[in-house]
């Protein structure tokens, strides 16, 4: 058994350093830097219709000095608020706080709030206030079901979607059929702050809630092989149909991330990409997946580590199993000697 001891010790201190890399993995804010003309905040000076304005609006927006309304708590209301200046950043991460509140009782209020990333701004439409067929990144805060048939998951939902202008956002199957991944949050009639993160850096979308009061980010989505272009604007919108309810930007807060990027990444015409997702299967697969994320998405950093500890957990097991069978025989061959 000392052999297996031997074995036993490089194989902890793999695992070991495994488990820091993907903690490192998780940005501690050090290398981050607000960009203020891309960034919405109290007392959202710079926004309206004016020559300098750096943030316009649309419909029944309402802009106050404690928040942006979307929409009142009425019905068959659309508004949005976007950025005049487009993000010529490849790497990035926006920090949004939110709140969704109103009169209705459960199941009686709708329809949401959508955040954009897009190529185009101000164009009102079916799609939570904004138009279809859009080119580039949605997020969808989705608090209202309309497939009856999707019980397997809960609502509100939150939901990512890319875009490069040729596919319908399917209000019927909540979007289901095209979303990136996503997951349930309770995001309605909160007492407390709500945020949602998302960054954006190396072809990698990752989206992290804050919405229990705990002040700690909880991941909701996670998927490699997004490519964004740069030069799109930021936004966000949102609509009411027979249901309805408030729907407010406190603060969209944009972060420049310093990143390394190849000589090659940096020569790139980066406004020139066409948004898309690197996936083994169609989005269209995805719509009988009652995980709500894709089966076909690439095997991402903490996936290749998790197989990696499964494999070296298997190899363990079967090491003390093989040590213990070889045990036996021996001391069974020693007693016929």
């Amino acid at each position: 058994m000392g052999n297996f001891g031997v074995f036993l010790r490089p194989t902890l201190v793999f695992l070991i350093c495994g488990l820091c890399f993907v903690s490192c993995d998780i940005t501690d804010g050090n290398a981050e830097h607000l960009k203020r003309e891309h960034s919405l905040m109290k007392p959202y000076q710079g926004v309206g219709s004016g020559h300098s304005s750096q943030w316009d609006f649309w419909g029944s927006t309402l802009v106050t000095s404690s928040y942006v309304r979307l929409t009142p708590d009425d019905r068959s209301k659309q508004g949005s608020i976007w950025n005049t200046v487009p993000c010529h950043l490849k790497d990035w991460e926006m920090h949004v706080q939110f709140k969704i509140h109103g009169s209705g009782k459960k199941n009686l209020h709708g329809d949401g709030i959508a955040l954009w990333y897009t190529k185009d701004r101000l164009h009102p439409g079916p799609v939570f206030g904004n138009q279809d067929q859009f080119l580039g990144l949605a997020m969808f805060l989705d608090t209202f079901r309309n497939d009856l048939h999707g019980m397997d998951r809960s609502f509100p939902f939150i939901s990512a979607m890319v875009n490069n202008g040729s596919v319908n956002y399917d209000h019927g199957k909540d979007g289901r059929s095209s979303e990136l991944g996503g997951c349930s949050a309770e995001i309605r009639n909160r007492d407390h702050d709500t945020y949602l993160a998302i960054r954006y850096s190396k072809e990698r979308l990752t989206v992290m809630i804050d919405v229990e009061d705990k002040n700690e980010w909880k991941e909701c989505i996670d998927i490699g092989g997004v490519r964004l272009p740069t030069g799109y604007f930021f936004g966000a919108s949102a609509a009411t149909g027979d249901l309805s309810d408030n729907h407010d930007i406190i603060s969209m807060k944009l972060y420049q991330l310093m990143v390394e990027h190849s000589p090659e990444e940096e020569n790139q015409d980066w406004t020139k990409i066409e948004p898309s997702v690197s996936l083994l299967k169609s989005p269209k697969d995805n719509i009988d997946d009652p995980t709500g994320n894709f089966r076909g998405t690439p095997l991402t950093g903490w996936k290749v580590f998790l197989l990696l500890l499964c494999a070296l957990l298997g190899i363990v097991v079967c090491a003390v199993v093989g040590a213990v069978v070889f045990q036996k025989r021996q001391e069974r061959n020693k007693r016929f000697y």
